[in-house]
């Protein structure tokens, strides 16, 4: 059986300059050279890349990126080097830390009637962006659907995140973690926490399955996973990632109790309790009584109609009639009022961190 190779080619004017590059300060192995009389052609291979350098090829020099887990320690600690051909190699943290982005905050009211687009991204699924200005950058809310049921072209993948939230609100879909267990269910009112870079994968799905996912900071890396096969051989629930269990949360049997809001009641997640208070996760009903003005101070609040009809009123601002789709955020220290709450409305909060205080105006 033969090997398959596949080789990048780059331009050079002068061989011998190369050489001493590419293995010396790159250190890469040369693995051929022709012909013999007068070089032209040297490849050479390391780091996972294999290059043929051949003496007036077409190509234009191109950018090589190197990540390295030291990356003070490689080619004499220079972060970007330029290659006697001209080829610009950029050397980079192979993991770099998590930046996250302080939080710009503002008044954000996304309602479903605007009609903003849905672009079609991972796995074949549609992506609707809850929060566009993204709040420097802090967080991303994405209204997701699988329009057609049945298995998803997924493959085993985890996330490079602070928090991640995964919250169903219409059909089911199938899914398998690392250490816990065979596949899982969810359901409309479900919820998931995935913690930072927890493996995973979406296995099939109800048709038009929608679920509101809650990423922090926005931007994010997904990475796949070639060698872990889900499930896990172990069950391990009290397993943690970063210091966060991951959390299964179902909407059956919840208890319900006064929210922190008069005039509604809420369930509680245990996602701040399993997060260890980086984030709080309430599913909020009509509860009895009348509504109040109040503020909050967590840096990040954000607010989903899932089902039902109220209107958030602001202070200094015309107040908006919300419906089922509608999403906003409330910053830090702005009074407002959720008043005229439909007697089937329900809401998904989501706060970071998890707990913080409420004042009533």
């Amino acid at each position: 059986m033969s090997d398959t190779i596949a080789e990048m080619r780059l331009p050079t004017k002068e061989l011998r300059d190369d050489i001493p590059f590419f293995t010396k300060t790159l250190g890469m192995r040369m693995e051929s050279i022709y012909p013999a009389d007068d070089p032209r052609t040297a490849v050479f291979s390391g780091h996972g890349l294999r290059l043929r350098v051949e003496k007036d090829a077409s190509e234009a020099p191109g950018t090589i990126r190197i990540l390295t887990d030291a990356p003070d320690e490689f080619a004499g600690g220079e972060r970007c080097l330029v290659a006697p051909n001209g080829t610009v190699i950029e050397i980079e943290d192979r993991n770099p830390p998590m930046v996250m982005p302080e939080t710009v905050h503002s008044y954000v009211v996304r309602r479903l009637k605007d009609q903003a687009p849905w672009i079609i991204g991972r796995a074949g699924m549609h992506y609707r962006d809850l929060v566009p200005d993204r709040l420097g950058g802090s967080i991303i809310a994405s209204h997701i659907r699988i329009p057609d049921g049945g298995p998803v072209p997924d493959m085993v993948h985890f996330h490079k995140v602070g928090f991640q939230l995964i919250f169903c609100i219409h059909g089911w879909v199938d899914v398998v973690y690392e250490d816990q267990g065979d596949k899982m269910r969810l359901t409309a009112g479900d919820c998931f926490i995935q913690p930072p870079e927890i493996r995973h994968r979406v296995l099939e799905a109800s048709d038009n399955v929608q679920v509101i996912e809650i990423g922090v900071p926005a931007e994010h890396v997904t990475e796949i996973d070639h060698e872990m096969q889900l499930p896990t051989p172990h069950n391990r629930p009290d397993r943690e990632w970063d210091g966060q269990r991951f959390v299964y949360n179902c909407a059956e049997g919840a208890e319900w109790v006064p929210f922190r809001l008069p005039g509604y009641i809420c369930r509680d997640t245990t996602i701040s309790k399993n997060t260890k208070g980086v984030a709080g996760v309430q599913v909020v009903r009509r509860g009895e009584g009348g509504t109040a003005w109040a503020s909050h101070d967590t840096d990040i609040h954000f607010t989903f109609v899932m089902n039902g009809t109220l209107t958030l009123e602001g202070e200094g601002r015309e107040p908006f009639a919300l419906e089922q789709g509608d999403a906003f955020v409330i910053p830090p220290g702005m009074n407002t009022r959720l008043s005229d709450p439909s007697d089937d409305v329900e809401l998904l909060e989501v706060t970071l961190p998890g707990t913080f205080n409420t004042t009533l105006a």
